[in-house]
């Protein structure tokens, strides 16, 4: 009898092991999200998180906190992400500044570490001055009669390289890093920088009010709401890269959850509220970009940017 008991026992556990059990990611998400922003409070890449957290919450039906962790360029949160598990738990909006440090030869990251969800936002870049001080136009910073200082997220950054060909154009450029957006801001409204190269719709509130103006945007035409403001394409400047912030997992997420996220992601990007948070932000309209199509994007961005970094340090 004992041993029929054992045999029988033994049976069920063969079969309970054998059963298909519930997947890992029918049941995700079970507990709160943590959404990193790898820059301060106050600019864009904070504002996309949270206004993506905000509409995210109803569907996921947890609460998707945002965490600043500035520093580095953005590569302070991003070594966050890929410390973290691989369970869904943690995101993280990336930049196109921070991105672009995956083109340097001794960068820390790959492209292969992490998954890009979506993307998010495109806005144009542009360079902005204080709009009561001395300068009053692109052309007066191309007169190179002296070094002014540019308010940027960091070296080896989009703003950096823009800069920095800047010089073929006669105009003398000293970038200063800022990983706190509201400084950046703050330092060309306070006279402790010259420029800020920025996106309109980040500094929406100081256009608004007055206390900045752009005198150049980085595109191969006008940007919207600011057709009088003159244009890189126009003015036969080779750089035009665009800002970009996309939602990234680390690269051994289960494929389930990353599509889970990614119909979430597509929610939030067809609602009203964030079409409408998208014209506020002088967005393009067709900013999103879907899980199937991010990292087609997000390479041609990255080859487009190397292909600059050569014409960069002909320049210097």
């Amino acid at each position: 009898m004992p041993g029929r008991l054992l045999a029988l026992a033994a049976s069920v556990a063969a079969a309970w092991f054998l059963a298909p059990s519930p997947s890992f990611a029918d049941a995700y998400p079970s507990r709160p999200i943590t959404f990193i922003v790898p820059w301060g409070p106050g600019g864009g890449a904070d504002q996309v998180a949270r206004m993506a957290s905000k509409l995210m919450e109803p569907e996921l039906k947890v609460s998707v906190p945002v965490v600043n962790m500035p520093g580095a360029t953005g590569q302070t949160g991003h070594q966050k992400l890929l410390t973290s598990p691989s369970d869904g738990y943690t995101l993280e909006i990336m930049t196109a500044d921070t991105f672009a440090t995956l083109a340097q030869p001794n960068s820390r990251f790959k492209i292969e570490q992490f998954i890009p969800v979506a993307v998010l936002i495109q806005q144009r870049s542009g360079l902005f001055v204080n709009a009561t001080g001395p300068i009053k136009s692109f052309e007066d910073i191309t007169k190179g009669d002296k070094e002014l200082r540019v308010a940027i997220t960091g070296y080896n950054s989009p703003d950096d390289l823009s800069i920095k060909l800047l010089g073929k154009q006669g105009a003398r450029l000293q970038g200063i890093p800022f990983a706190e957006p509201g400084l950046r801001y703050a330092s060309v409204i306070g006279g402790q920088s010259d420029i800020v190269y920025e996106q309109a719709g980040d500094v929406r509130s100081f256009l608004d009010g007055k206390q900045i103006k752009p005198i150049l945007f980085f595109s191969d035409k006008p940007a919207a709401g600011f057709e009088d403001t003159p244009y890189s394409g126009k003015l036969g400047i080779d750089v035009k890269l665009s800002q970009f912030r996309m939602v990234v997992v680390r690269a051994d997420t289960d494929p389930a959850i990353v599509k889970k996220l990614s119909e979430v992601l597509s929610k939030v990007a067809q609602s009203a509220e964030y079409k409408a948070y998208l014209a506020q932000q002088y967005a393009q309209p067709d900013s999103y970009v879907a899980f199937d199509e991010a990292l087609p994007f997000i390479k041609g961005w990255l080859s487009e940017f190397t292909a600059l970094m050569p014409k960069q340090q002909a320049a210097q």
